[in-house]
């Protein structure tokens, strides 16, 4: 008797483990017995009751109803048993619909709180995969959302080692309006192959691999990429993956890891390009953020069959709304940005055109009207040896000189002013004449000793070793010392410098730098970008590859006669003259006005257009 006791103990308890649908099916079975029985014991105690209660089948109706719902005993009458007997089945259905409700909302709690932990599939198609979670995400997710809307339906999965409800929480907070775009998080470890499952990674259009926030975040970006390269089994099938190393010298182990399918940034090799262009012509990284911004002009790949056979020289004036800065050889993928005039349009090339929407994009009727009168004659500038002064120090500071030196005139000075002794650090220069002083940059004395009245430009570094904030602060005091004794001594020099937290920019505004370069959001922005389209990365690459074509800006008084109405059709005409391709312009008195900072990139070609000697115009040129 205890041993068949046991197997029933042990039989009920393994049912109750078995979780809600379980337990449900056994209250369904103890309620249908119970039925039966009390149905049976009418039947055989009390058969007159049974005649006056529409037979077995009425009794049989009449134990279930009591059963689901003990309200309806109040109006029974018959004899003493039958009374009893429907007293026992009400009884019964008082205990198993309790213990049905008490299941039901167990069941359910349980079920919101696994998904709330974020460890169930998704299933979506066409979506973009984010792997990773830190600062960058929320520029990331602002500017899908951006991307996507004119979507009717759009989703960005996030898988992170973080909460579920933290991550939609932070994102709801940062970026509260979505539009169409939804935004699934999921709980889990990028190296796991079952987390990644989580995220629908084979039906995804895209994989963006986040770095993290702390010091050995190459990685585990590497780390990720061995993890979908072992997964995509050495194809090119799937989505594209794009990512970013901090570290330049991990890039080609990045690739390594990544394969065929992978898309790697050097942060800090992008990094050092726009400062040191940057520190050349003011305005660089706000012209850079708008192209790489949904919300500016961005560039596109479009066939224009009814182009082939003529030349760059004729398309210059071809759309109505866009500018052509390129093209693209579909067969093999070469690209060319500011081609020289008189290349052909082939029948199967792609026309790169820098658009605000790719639905705006359309060819002209009729050549824009050219007001050649308008049209100023280039003067002629020699090269001149500059001297540039560069406080501070971190990682990129070598890599910064010796692209300073590439770009050089002989014979121009460099002096470097950090708290450290460095000059170990740097290789000899054939251009620059570099000098090395120890001081605080944040302290005014130091700062007036190294003279940067007789500079034309100043570089301001970000520390390496200090947080985010703290580095910014410093920055900071730097720039309002510069900029406070720049006026004191009616000598103006540029000044561009390095930010690493993007809502410090606004900040910063009031020390009135020329250019603030924040690489973590430019990275973003270029990262979002390759996951739209693949096949912009050739596009930026040439874009920011100092040996190709690259972002100018230049007196428009080398364009335009200052003060003479005119429309920007002239002024790209006149860039024609000079082998560039004019994409824009930057107004002087807008130059410290967020968020375009004077930058106004494919404007209309027949708008009136009026520069100054002040303003610049925006070209893609090769010097």
């Amino acid at each position: 008797m205890g041993r068949w006791r046991d197997k029933v103990r042990y039989w009920f308890d393994g049912m109750m483990s078995r979780g809600t649908p379980a337990l449900i099916g056994l209250l369904g079975l103890a309620s249908a017995v119970m039925v039966v029985v009390i149905s049976a014991l009418v039947l055989l105690l009390a058969p007159g009751d049974v005649a006056d209660h529409g037979a077995w089948h009425g009794v049989f109706w009449m134990s279930l109803l009591r059963t689901l719902d003990p309200g309806t005993m109040g109006g029974d009458q018959g004899g003493l048993v039958f009374l009893g007997l429907m007293l026992a089945v009400t009884l019964g259905g008082i205990f198993i619909v309790s213990s049905f409700i008490g299941v039901l909302t167990t069941g359910l709690e349980n079920k919101i709180a696994v998904l709330r932990k974020g460890r169930s599939r998704i299933v979506e198609q066409d979506h973009t995969v984010v792997l990773g979670w830190s600062e960058q995400i929320f520029t990331v997710v602002a500017e899908l959302v951006q991307a996507n809307r004119s979507n009717r339906r759009s989703c960005v999965a996030i898988l992170a080692a973080k909460d579920k409800v933290e991550m939609e929480d932070s994102i709801r907070s940062r970026v509260p309006d979505l539009g169409r775009t939804r935004v699934v998080c999921r709980s889990g470890n990028p190296l796991h192959p079952a987390d990644l499952d989580l995220v629908s990674l084979s039906s995804a259009r895209s994989v963006m691999v986040l770095p993290s926030d702390g010091p050995d975040s190459d990685i585990h970006v590497v780390e990720v990429l061995l993890s979908l390269g072992s997964r995509a089994t050495g194809t090119t099938e799937g989505p594209h993956v794009v990512a970013a190393v901090a570290d330049s010298t991990n890039l080609r182990a990045a690739r390594l890891a990544g394969g065929g399918r992978a898309q790697l940034i050097g942060a800090d090799e992008l990094a050092v390009r726009l400062l040191v262009n940057a520190h050349r012509q003011s305005g660089l990284s706000a012209v850079c953020a708008d192209l790489l911004a949904f919300t500016g002009n961005e560039f596109y790949l479009r066939p224009e069959p009814g182009l082939a056979g003529k030349t760059f020289g004729e398309i210059v004036h071809a759309y109505e709304l866009g500018i052509p800065v390129g093209l693209r050889r579909v067969d093999d993928g070469t690209i060319t940005l500011n081609p020289d005039l008189g290349q052909r349009v082939g029948v199967a090339d792609e026309v790169i055109v820098l658009a605000e929407d790719d639905t705006l994009i359309r060819l002209a009727d009729a050549s824009p009207r050219i007001i050649q009168s308008a049209i100023s004659p280039r003067p002629r500038h020699e090269p001149v040896p500059e001297r540039t002064l560069m406080l501070g120090w971190n990682k990129r500071a070598p890599q910064i000189i010796e692209l300073l030196d590439r770009f050089a005139y002989p014979g121009s000075q460099l002096q470097v002013a950090c708290t450290e002794r460095v000059d170990h650090l740097i290789d000899p220069t054939a251009n620059l004449s570099i000098a090395m002083t120890r001081c605080d940059p944040t302290t005014r004395t130091d700062l007036e000793a190294l003279q940067p009245h007789t500079c034309q430009h100043v570089i301001v570094l970000a520390s390496d070793g200090l947080g985010i904030q703290e580095a910014d602060a410093r920055t900071l005091i730097t720039l309002l010392h510069l900029r406070d004794l720049a006026e004191d001594l009616d000598h103006p020099y540029s000044i561009v410098s390095e930010i690493n937290d993007d809502a410090n920019r606004e900040i910063a505004e009031v020390t009135r730098a020329d250019d603030f370069v924040v690489s973590e959001k430019l990275i973003s922005l270029l990262l979002t970008q390759l996951t739209e389209n693949r096949h912009l990365a050739a596009v930026f690459e040439d874009l920011f590859n100092p040996t190709g074509a690259e972002i100018y800006l230049k007196p428009a008084a080398g364009y335009l006669l200052p003060g003479m109405p005119a429309n920007f059709a002239t002024v790209a005409e006149a860039a024609t003259h000079h082998g560039e391709t004019a994409i824009g312009y930057r107004v002087h008195t807008d130059f410290y006005q967020p968020p375009s900072y004077g930058v106004v990139l494919n404007p209309p070609k027949q708008a009136p257009l009026t520069l100054t000697d002040k303003d610049r115009v925006i070209v893609l040129a090769e010097d």
